[in-house]
């Protein structure tokens, strides 16, 4: 359906990635997992005919549609979702009448290959556009919920994102180029648009660093080496990459040690036999010979003879351990690609109830509170997962309970050691006009510190210096978690914090959290993220929270 010749990218002063060739074929789900920046937009967007390849093609057979899905999604914001979707499937009625039109033009001309194309055309958006398939796509990504007046200018970035996904889908195309789609999915859409993957008959390459979702969907996985700037294709999902990786990365490392310990064992013999051929000259040259001694010039010639053989010897090991060094044969010594280094800081004392809610209702409008009469505990040390559906008041909640806004009832508590660390969703805790530098120097006494502690979230040489609004969504994130970090919090409340963070990334977090003796109340959707780091579940139903200890799975 879809594949990739020996492409290459390269800009002035870097390349990305050369050489990637593989195929998409029909059913296959191939996951694209590598490190943020090291291509994987730039290689999708090429495949999407959107930006051209330095070297090498892509070709595919043009009568295929291609749903393509980028991480920014711009629609004309004046427009209701409504509006926006009979825009993009067009009027059924209208649709209906111009292909009844086309039928009866086409029992005049039925050699009209124009008439006959268009004809396909409209009976194909009929088909796909009927009002039953789009309730089920717009459902499956909760917009059924939002209100039909609302513009598309007043929407969310989440409800923008299910937007740009949903009108996706709708065109029904046969080759599916989806960047990041899991952003903003809470955990029923994540498993609705699993079952939509698993049951589509189209090819999809899917940019994720959602591990459980790639293990749901995918039957390869590429992984983009930006060490190598090549692309390996492996079968099955993530987790059968990753222990394959694992396996060939150990093999690697003994394979590599073995043969260290071959160069090092020929380095040895070689040095020795030099030695060995510098005594026996040294020998041979303090042999002192009188006038006519026959005897003594033949046992001189004898062991300079013996000198020059050695060292021929040496020379003949030497070529032998050059052509082995310079073969391929040799495995090189396995380089791991810079990862960000999270580390938290001792927490001060906290009391045992760090933050408790007492008959606590939260939202905008006291008739139509989103949570209702919550009365929980959070305890030093917990770690809480915060979790259901998109609009329930998930995020208010975090929002009243850092203050920036009234409950409508109850009280919260708050200990009086608290020092809390807030992490918003919409990375609103950044000044988009201010360096990164400048965001977290107030925790630093001089610049090369807070330098230095910037180059741990892997914002190195220049990056530091530029405006927030010029780095990435990941270096936007990971400029987050720097300066949440930096703040010295010993509580923390944390809204989707992993959203734009690449696998290794998310990992080191995973981990950092695991050492963090403070305490924690995440909103995430990320289901592996929740196994390894919640040891609690607060989940949001009907207005209220239930305490779970396992992840809920719908119907």
């Amino acid at each position: 359906m879809l594949t990739a010749h020996h492409l290459s990218k390269s800009f002035e002063l870097q390349s990305l990635f050369e050489d990637v060739s593989f195929s998409l074929n029909p059913g296959e789900c191939k996951g694209l997992v590598g490190p943020n920046g090291c291509g994987k937009t730039t290689l999708m967007r090429i495949l999407a005919g959107l930006e051209p390849a330095t070297s090498g093609y892509v070709s595919r057979d043009p009568r295929l549609c291609i749903g393509y899905l980028p991480q920014g999604f711009a629609p004309e914001p004046s427009l209701t979702l409504d509006e926006i979707i009979n825009q993009h499937t067009g009027d059924i009625n209208a649709l209906e009448s111009e292909l009844a039109a086309i039928a009866e033009t086409l029992t005049r001309h039925p050699s009209d290959t124009t008439l006959q194309g268009r004809y396909d055309d409209l009976l194909w958006r009929i088909q796909i556009n009927n009002k039953g398939r789009i309730a089920r796509i717009t459902s499956g990504l909760g917009l059924d919920d939002i209100d039909r007046q609302l513009t598309i200018g007043r929407f969310s970035g989440g409800q923008q994102t299910r937007l740009s996904l949903a009108l996706v889908l709708l065109d029904d195309p046969q080759i599916l180029l989806l960047d990041e789609p899991t952003n903003h999915l809470d955990i029923s859409m994540l498993e609705w648009l699993e079952n939509w993957l698993i049951d589509s008959p189209s090819a999809a390459l899917i940019i994720s660093h959602d591990r459980t979702f790639l293990d749901h969907t995918a039957t390869h996985i590429l992984d983009m080496d930006p060490l190598k700037q090549r692309v390996r294709e492996y079968t099955g999902n993530y987790s059968n990459y990753l222990s394959q990786y694992q396996a060939e990365i150990e093999h690697q490392w003994a394979t590599y040690h073995d043969q260290q310990g071959v160069i090092r064992r020929m380095h040895q013999d070689i040095v020795r036999t030099r030695e060995q051929a510098a005594h026996t000259e040294r020998q041979a040259s303090s042999i002192r010979i009188g006038g006519s001694d026959y005897k003594q010039k033949g046992y001189k010639s004898y062991q300079q003879g013996i000198a020059k053989k050695v060292a021929r010897k040496a020379k003949s090991r030497q070529r032998k351990l050059d052509r082995y060094l310079e073969s391929d044969e040799l495995v090189e010594k396995p380089q791991a690609s810079r990862k960000v280094k999270i580390e938290f800081n001792p927490t001060g004392h906290l009391g045992r109830s760090v933050i408790r809610l007492d008959g606590v209702s939260v939202g905008y409008d006291s008739r139509y509170p989103l949570l209702r009469g919550i009365k929980l505990d959070l305890h030093a040390g917990q770690r809480i997962a915060l979790i259901g559906p998109n609009g329930c008041g998930k995020t208010t909640l975090l929002r009243t309970i850092a203050g920036e806004i009234e409950p409508l009832a109850g009280i919260i508590h708050l200990s009086s050691t608290l020092q809390l660390g807030y992490l918003t969703q919409d990375q609103s805790g950044l000044d988009l006009d201010r360096t990164a530098l400048a965001t977290i120097q107030q925790y630093f006494l001089n610049e090369t510190e807070a330098r230095s502690f910037l180059a741990y979230y892997l914002l190195t040489g220049d990056e530091p210096l530029k405006p927030v609004s010029m780095l990435s969504y990941g270096q936007r994130s990971r400029l987050l978690l720097a300066k949440l970090v930096a703040g010295g919090s010993n509580c923390l409340l944390l809204d989707e914090p992993i959203n734009h963070l690449d696998i290794p990334s998310r990992t080191q977090f995973e981990n950092a959290l695991s050492q963090f003796a403070g305490a924690v109340l995440a909103v995430v959707h990320d289901r592996y993220f929740i196994q390894r780091f919640a040891d609690e579940i607060w989940w949001v139903q009907a207005g209220n929270i239930h305490r779970i200890w396992e992840l809920p799975h719908s119907d």
